[in-house]
């Protein structure tokens, strides 16, 4: 606004001026000439018009005068905070039968880095909750995610989550797992900080350490 001010006033000067040569002037052939010139002068000058004061505070391509508003400077920073807000909030809430849950942190990066929703384990059954040693899980329909600081966050469900919880869990001598269920000759098996548990031929072995 102060600029508008200031070229606006000074616009103001500049016809009052070239109002006082016209006057001056007369009307004769031999100064119609010269006036004309000064008028062309002023309006160059003027708001709007061809001068380098227009150009400079007309807020053109680049002008970081004019780009406060719906600019863009103005646009890029909308698109920063959109990004920052994202990968800063790693988190999702998600209307479920037990009501709305929040998945986040690293549970949600793993729950996310499988499929989310659409994965095996399906959409989360109740709230994240506070595991052993610093700890969170969140159990899914079709598994739980257990996440530690030592161990990283890991998926445990079937036959193989049922031994493990049998043995306490977390909370057992077997502790976190350490590793996704994986293939092995004949079924699966998941690693533990205190342990393994496989699954071969429909039988549940739990081996400590």
């Amino acid at each position: 606004m102060n600029h508008f001010a200031r070229r606006t006033t000074a616009g103001g000067a500049a016809i009052f001026a070239a109002t006082a040569l016209l006057l001056a002037a007369g009307c004769g052939d031999d100064t119609n000439d010269n006036v004309d010139s000064a008028i062309s002068s002023v309006i160059t000058t003027l708001p709007g018009g061809a001068g380098s004061e227009t150009t400079t505070e007309g807020g053109g391509a680049g002008s970081p005068t004019e780009t406060t508003g719906m600019g863009e400077e103005s646009g890029t920073a909308t698109g920063t905070a959109t990004t920052t807000a994202a990968a800063a909030g790693e988190s999702t809430t998600m209307s479920t039968p037990n009501g709305d849950i929040t998945v986040s942190g690293q549970v949600y990066e793993k729950y996310m880095a499988v499929g989310g929703e659409s994965s095996p384990l399906g959409m989360p059954e109740e709230a994240q909750e506070s595991g052993p040693e610093g700890g969170e899980y969140q159990d899914f329909e079709g598994g739980t995610i257990y996440w530690s600081p030592d161990t990283g966050p890991h998926i445990v469900w079937g036959e193989i989550r049922e031994a493990w919880e049998e043995n306490g869990g977390a909370n057992g001598t077997l502790g976190y797992p350490t590793s996704d269920e994986k293939d092995i000759p004949g079924g699966k098996q998941s690693d533990f900080t205190g342990g393994t548990i496989t699954w071969v031929d429909g039988e549940t072995t739990v081996t400590p350490k």
